[in-house]
């Protein structure tokens, strides 16, 4: 009975390095609570009735950012929604959002 014969090839002794990186630059800290505000402001301006009432601020301590949300009494509602859970939805974003970068965000409503 005759023994099968090996099919498997050498690995190659070189291996090519890839020429680009996977990994996307760091983003500093500004440009981190910049692009926060930006979605919080996009978001918010989809969904209210007054979009030129939308601001967002932000404080930074120690720990971490807060992003205060300011819309037109009437629209409150719509960004609260029901049962809270668009804001909710909102915080997740920004939690998820800060946490890549190693860092801690919240959102309060005003």
């Amino acid at each position: 009975m005759k023994e099968p014969e090996e099919t498997m090839k050498e690995p190659e002794e070189t291996m090519k390095e890839p020429e680009e990186t996977m990994k996307e630059p760091e983003e500093t800290m500004k440009e981190l609570v910049e692009n926060m505000k930006e979605l919080v402001e996009y978001i918010a301006k989809s969904i209210v009735n007054s979009p030129d009432d939308v601001v967002v601020t932000e404080e930074t301590d120690e720990q971490g950012t807060i992003l205060k949300l300011q819309v037109a009494d009437d629209d409150k509602g719509r960004v609260i929604g029901k049962q809270g859970k668009i804001a909710q939805a909102i915080r997740t974003l920004i939690r998820v959002k800060a946490a890549k970068a190693g860092t801690r965000a919240t959102l309060e409503i005003i």
